[in-house]
């Protein structure tokens, strides 16, 4: 209900904006997941925090990727332009998280969220709850992670679909048969089976967590490699799904790979955008709920369509990103 609740109001702040505006989509998703996010997990109402809070995610991520790039960065202390930004975004990360913490605490009610049981949790042998920096730590992990991928997936989503209009044109029609005009909920996913092979193609092409590393937990061989034991292995679910053993004409958009029988007759690992085994991404029922919910719920009502001349440049950061965002044209359907 708060998936569909937080698509709802997206779609009406659109309806505020003349028809055929052109929007940020990338920004508008990134808004959305995180709305929801905060709602869902932690009974947080983040819509007025939600377009500063995307921003400064973006910000943060950034510079993960920029410590793990460069060969000398200057110690955080340091009042660079870029250590600024970070604090800063961090800053108003954290004050949102700590209100949250201390607002529930003084409360001290269990609301029946994750918020909860963080503050509820004990210490098997000690008894000791969690500290703030604690809870805080695991709010956002979850933030961070549980709404920057999917919507970095809905942004490719909306890209593949303008640049594919036969199956643009199957997804509308499958979501005014099924929805007849209303905000889907999860009861509807059943009859959106083309919209859940849109988003599961989508994250065939665009994975959101394109590199996933492991840890040997002994030494191994693969083929003609050895591997060392505790050496860190680094797979690519971007390399993977376009395996043209597995994946015929791998390149091209195509939502029927996802039919049930066609799944079915695949290895399993030759689509890992979860990951997989033991550390398999806990979100992942929730990304393939979410996910097609908010294609129905924009779909019945818009068209998006960018400039066929300029393509998004790709950025792979810690997501696979568009590059300045993805500024499309948002046209109303009859």
């Amino acid at each position: 209900d708060d998936i569909s609740a937080a698509a709802a109001a997206m779609v009406a702040r659109w309806d505020a904006r003349p028809d055929g505006a052109t929007i940020d989509v990338d920004a508008e998703m990134m808004q959305v997941a995180l709305e929801i996010v905060g709602k869902t997990l932690f009974n947080l109402d983040l819509r007025h925090e939600a377009p500063e809070m995307t921003e400064g995610v973006l910000e943060m991520l950034a510079y993960v990727v920029y410590r793990a790039k460069a060969m000398v960065a200057p110690p955080i202390s340091w009042p660079t332009g870029r250590n600024r930004r970070y604090r800063a975004a961090m800053a108003k990360l954290e004050g949102v998280l700590y209100d949250a913490i201390g607002a529930r605490r003084a409360e001290g009610s269990d609301q029946g969220d994750i918020l909860s049981m963080l503050l509820a949790a004990r210490d098997e042998d000690t008894g000791e709850g969690m500290s703030d920096t604690q809870i805080r730590d695991e709010m956002a992990t979850l933030i961070i992670a549980g709404h920057e991928t999917v919507a970095s997936a809905l942004t490719w989503a909306w890209h593949l679909l303008a640049q594919h209009p036969a199956a643009r044109a199957e997804l509308e029609a499958e979501v005014d048969e099924a929805l007849g005009g209303r905000m889907p909920t999860a009861d509807d996913l059943p009859a959106l089976p083309y919209t859940r092979m849109v988003f599961e193609e989508t994250l065939r092409l665009y994975p959101p967590a394109w590199l996933i590393t492991r840890r040997a937990l002994a030494a191994d061989r693969i083929g003609d490699a050895t591997i060392p034991a505790n050496a860190i292995i680094i797979m690519s679910p971007y390399v993977t799904h376009r395996h043209p053993l597995f994946w015929p004409d791998p390149q091209a958009f195509e939502p029927r790979r996802f039919a049930p029988e066609a799944t079915a007759a695949r290895p399993r690992f030759a689509y890992i955008p979860f990951g997989g085994g033991p550390r398999l991404c806990i979100g992942d029922s929730f990304a393939l709920m979410e996910g097609p919910l908010i294609l129905a719920a924009v779909a019945q009502r818009y068209r998006l369509d960018g400039d066929a001349t300029q393509l998004p440049q790709m950025d792979a950061l810690v997501t696979l990103r568009p590059r300045g965002g993805l500024h499309m044209k948002a046209t109303k359907r009859n």
